[in-house]
């Protein structure tokens, strides 16, 4: 059975707590792992999550600062040392190629697995498979900074009220399905658009056009709200996003689930950041995320 989840690493922003790990964040999609900027810690908040190298697929860093990106040096050495046997890319700003290249070498290790380097260098796809398109968007923050997003191919739906209709039933719904057409029916007369589902991955940056882009008609929407609305201009200063503006975004992007993270240090009542949230006009499922939580893409309406 295919498994759709987000696993949360971290939640801290540059500084960790004793109750929040710096960041970090798997993406389990089918049968892929995707893992969103791991930050120091990050290879012990696996083994505390249950999450294996073998789990990883890519490695996704949006930036690099210290808290998105420390733990890349113990990461990439445990997918060696337990010797994954598939494909492992990573993805970054090809801007910050010398520090991917430090952390990938930051001690002497034996290298027994190919990682595939494939930087960032403007928006647009960066992967197409079967089962997803992974694209990046340039964000606003002060080094460069991209966000990531998964769209699922649409799909169709058969409806068994129409199939019956044009008394199409057992292995001709099938050929139907494969070949678009059947004598005079053709696949739209008895079936509809299923939508594919959409995740979207943002971290530190001001709003910007590259936000609402990424964060366009999501699922599940994993979103920086580091600061709290009273601390605006701190936000803007340093290129991030209040609780209430990354909740505006997803109102107005219609997003169904929202996952606020990165928080200040300097934040003890996460209860706020909901209520400053509810109070944006935000109407849909809301989580502001722990570490080791785990949040279920919504399933299809």
């Amino acid at each position: 059975m295919s498994v759709r989840e987000l696993v949360v690493l971290g939640t801290a922003s540059q500084v960790p707590t004793r109750h929040r790990n710096h960041n970090g964040y798997l993406l389990r999609w089918d049968g892929e792992g995707i893992l969103f900027d791991p930050g120091e810690g990050t290879q012990r908040q696996m083994l505390r999550a249950g999450v294996a190298a073998h789990d990883l697929n890519r490695i996704c860093v949006t930036h690099f600062h210290g808290d998105h990106c420390l733990g890349l040096a113990g990461v990439i050495q445990r997918i060696n040392l337990d010797q994954v046997p598939h494909e492992v890319t990573a993805h970054y700003p090809r801007s910050g190629r010398r520090f991917f290249e430090r952390l990938r070498y930051a001690t002497a290790y034996r290298e027994t697995v190919g990682l595939t380097e494939a930087p960032v260098a403007a928006d647009g796809p960066l992967a197409v498979t079967p089962s997803y398109t992974l694209e990046a968007r340039r964000l606003s923050h002060p080094v460069e900074s991209y966000g990531y997003r998964l769209t699922e191919p649409d799909g169709r739906r058969m409806l068994p009220g129409r199939l019956a209709a044009h008394g199409i039933a057992g292995p001709d719904v099938g050929r139907l399905r494969r070949e678009g057409r059947l004598g005079d029916v053709t696949l739209e007369d008895v079936s509809e658009v299923r939508r594919g589902q959409r995740f979207a991955f943002v971290m530190d940056t001001r709003l910007c056009e590259g936000v609402h882009a990424l964060a366009e008609g999501c699922d599940l929407l994993v979103i920086e709200s580091t600061f709290l609305d009273e601390d605006i201009g701190l936000a803007t200063d340093h290129g991030h996003l209040t609780a209430g503006q990354a909740a505006a975004v997803a109102r107005d992007a219609g997003v169904r689930h929202l996952v606020l993270t990165h928080f200040s240090q300097r934040y003890s009542e996460p209860e706020e950041f909901e209520r400053q949230a509810r109070a944006a006009g935000y109407e849909g499922e809301l989580t502001v995320a722990y570490d080791l939580l785990r949040v279920p893409v919504p399933k299809r309406r």
